[in-house]
Formats: structure tokens, sequence, C-alpha cells
């Protein structure tokens, strides 16, 4: 089995989860079996209570478990199906400890961060390495691992020392780093900077790792002397410092990586076996690459949310609009609009505001209303799916944009003023869960074609 630990530093949030999966699309277009991990240092046991305002989009995995965005990244890269326990975090780690603990199986010695969770950490990743996550069974070869947060973070530690035991535990030919730093470009100067790289690479040697790649998020392409730079302070060869410049697509980056010869660098370092080499080529990812940047067609869509000030929050969604825009041939343009500007209280307060979501709306191709919780902007979103109903436009809802769909069919339709969930109105005489129920009455009660 081959590991490869992607880290972070300088800031959160600059591509790992984007390079950790194109790392491994491009180990797989060699026909190597690969999988994921991603570690958040979060005492959550899972991603579950999070508010997308906090973290972003929750995904569901096909066991159910709710877990970090980065797993639905690396799922549609690598066309793979992963399990709760490919996220990992430090509330789990420490409830599994905790639980030896109180059966005994510590035989009454001192648990500790070390040895006995950096122990957990390195048993949890090597087992659920082996777990197959392709049709055919087969246990995977290469296992990427994201370490979430950045190098230094106190909730960071237990992980990094982990994986400085992990591997000598596991042999140099086996493991290998990529280190993911920001190299900005102040736009007084428009000069790269490299003293954050270099901090945050000193600071990962200091704790017992040295990075194999240093991949460069940066705006622009790398110039020489910087990639010079970064290799002579940061005890690497100029091949090994990798640019991740900003691209038109996010499926552009294992182009960027292969250009840049990762995979003969992971083919040699890692010791992967010589057939491998003779890998095929990623015709289709460069095919569809090239058909995003040559799209002329537009088509808007209406995204009516209740958490669109952060885009994070609809990822799945968004990414299955592009793909379905990408598949009819035309470039997806999202029209973000919060559902509660859309409602009379907010023309009251803020008439702007109100004119401002009517127009986005009211100018969009279709409409699609996502899930959410909580009463608030669940008006607006239903005199969306009204207005997309009386105008005939295309509309898709999800989970609570879907009973939401009922709800306004139900009360401007047959005239049930107050069919409504439960969870907004337990008194409710028309509550839409009742699926069959509500189906049956609507079949009763109305002509409509509902097909």
């Amino acid at each position: 089995m081959k590991y490869i630990l992607v880290t972070g530093g300088v800031i959160s949030g600059i591509g790992k989860g984007i390079i950790a999966s194109s790392v491994g699309t491009l180990l797989k277009s060699c026909g190597l079996h690969v999988t994921a991990i991603k570690i958040d240092p979060y005492i959550n046991i899972d991603a579950g209570t999070f508010s997308p305002y906090e973290h972003g989009e929750v995904f569901v995995l096909d066991d159910g478990g709710e877990v970090d965005l980065d797993l639905g990244n690396y799922e549609r890269f690598l066309d793979i199906r992963l399990t709760r326990d490919n996220n990992l975090t430090t509330g789990k780690i420490y409830q599994s400890v905790i639980n030896k603990e109180r059966r005994g199986d510590y035989l009454g010695k001192t648990v500790q961060v070390v040895p006995h969770i950096t122990d957990a950490i390195q048993e949890w990743v090597m087992k659920q390495a082996r777990v197959s996550v392709d049709d055919d069974g087969v246990e995977p070869q290469v296992c990427v691992i994201e370490l979430g947060g950045t190098v230094g973070d106190i909730e960071s530690m237990p992980f990094i020392e982990a994986f400085r035991q992990f591997q000598f535990k596991v042999k140099r030919e086996n493991f290998c780093n990529i280190h993911v730093s920001l190299v900005p470009q102040p736009g007084a100067t428009g000069e790269q900077k490299t003293k954050p790289t270099q901090n945050s690479v000193r600071e990962l040697r200091g704790l017992g790792l040295s990075p194999d790649l240093i991949m460069c998020r940066c705006s622009t392409p790398l110039e020489t002397a910087v990639k010079e730079k970064i290799s002579m302070f940061c005890h690497v060869e100029p091949t090994q410092v990798i640019c991740v410049h900003d691209v038109s697509s996010i499926y552009r980056v294992p182009l960027l990586l292969e250009d840049q010869g990762v995979v003969g660098f992971f083919c040699q370092r890692l010791d992967l076996p010589v057939e491998m080499r003779a890998r095929k080529m990623l015709t289709k990812w460069k095919e569809m690459s090239e058909r995003s940047d040559r799209l002329l067609e537009n088509v808007s869509i209406a995204l009516v949310g209740k958490y669109t000030k952060l885009s994070d929050s609809y990822a799945s969604v968004i990414k299955a609009l592009e793909h379905s825009a990408l598949a009819i041939n035309h470039k997806l343009k999202v029209k973000y609009i919060d559902s509660a500007d859309l409602e009379a209280t907010t023309l009251q307060d803020d008439p702007v505001k109100y004119h401002e979501a009517w127009q986005k709306l009211c100018s969009s191709d279709g409409v699609l209303v996502p899930g959410g919780f909580g009463v608030r902007g669940t008006e607006g979103k239903i005199q969306a799916i009204s207005w997309a109903r009386k105008q005939k436009k295309p509309f898709l809802g999800v989970c609570l944009g879907m009973q939401l769909a009922v709800c306004e069919f139900a009360r401007n339709v047959l005239g049930w003023q107050d069919a409504n969930s439960t969870e907004f109105d337990p008194e409710s005489k028309h509550p839409v869960e009742n699926c069959t129920e509500m189906w049956n009455m609507l079949m009763r009660d109305t002509d409509t074609d509902l097909r």
C-alpha cells in the first residue's frame, strides 16, 4: 500500500481537496486502484451538525454518513464510493480511545496523546485504506490522505505527530508528502512572495515531516526565479516545486499536474511497478476540459436558498448543474438568491434588495430550490416556486424544495391555505410529510395532469 499525505500551509481553503482529488485522478489513469481519506481536526464526530456558513456543504454518502464536502470531490473525480469512516475527525479518534479505556483495553496504563491517540490515528488510516471503493471489490493500491486545516494549528498536532511516526512504520518508499502552500502576489508590487511558503515548510519540517512535493497555489504561473528560490530555501529540487495557478475550470488541475511531471515523480518516488508507467492517457478528461472552455451558449439557473452567501453551502448541487449544462454544451450561470429577499417583509425593510432578488429570478431560465432547515425564508421559496409554475419555467425542488413545491401546489391550486410542513406548523390539517396520503388527495381533488 502506498500512502500520499496532503498537508496545507499559510491559510485554509486554498484547494487541498481539489489537489488531492487531482492526484488520485492521475494515479487512477495509470490503472491503479485509488482510495481517499479526509482528516478534519475538529472535535465534532462528523459534519452533520454544522451550519452551512460554518463549514460549507455537508456531503451525504451512500451509507448515510454526513461528512466533509471534500469527500464529494473525491467521489466525483475518482468515480468511487466512500464510507463514513473515510472521514476521520478528532472527535472520532478520542471517542474510540476513551471507549477502549473504559473497557480496560489499556490495562490500567495512563492514556496519553502519545502513544495512544497517535497509534489510534495510524491504525484507523491503515485499516480504512484497505477497504475496497470499487465495484470489483479489489483492495486499493494507493491511499490519498488529506489533512484539513493548516500546519501549526494546535488541533492538527496529534495528526502531524502520527504521520511523523507513520512514515517510518510503512517505510520511505511507501509514503510521500505533498505540501500545498500559498504564494501571494500583492497588487501593489505584483511580485510573487515566497516567504509564507518558506515559513510553512520550515514549520512542517520542524514537526518531523519533509515535503516531497511543494504545490504552490498562485494567481499566475510561477516565475522560474521564484521556483528556484522556493527550492533553495525549502530543501527540494526545482522540479519538486509544482505550480497550481488559477485555471478556467477545476477539471484542468489534473492536466496541469500531469504537464509538470507529477506522475513520473510518483512512479520513481513510490517505486510503482514499471508497467504502470505506460498509463492510459486522460483523453476523456482533456476533451471535457477543452469542451468546457469552448462553450458559447449560456443557461442561467436561479438557486433560491437560505445560505447563498457561501457558494460551498450548495457545492454538490452546483456541480450537478455544471455537469448537466456541460452535457448539453451550455455554460452555466448560477444566480444566487436569498429566499428571504423575495418576501414582502424585505420589500418593507429594504425595497432595493427585494427588487434585485425578483429581477434575478425573473431573468433566469430555470429555478432550483435546494434543501434547508428552519422556517426562515420558506415563504420566499414558495413564492419562487409559484412564479416558476405560473411562468412554466423548468423547476427542480430538492429535499425541502420538493416539500415546499407540494405546499405551493396545495395552497394555490387546491385552495388548502394551511398546507405546510409540520416542521413549521405542527397543527396543519394538510401536512406535506405524508406523501402517499397527499398524492391520493391531490389525485382525488383535482383534474390536473400531475405527470
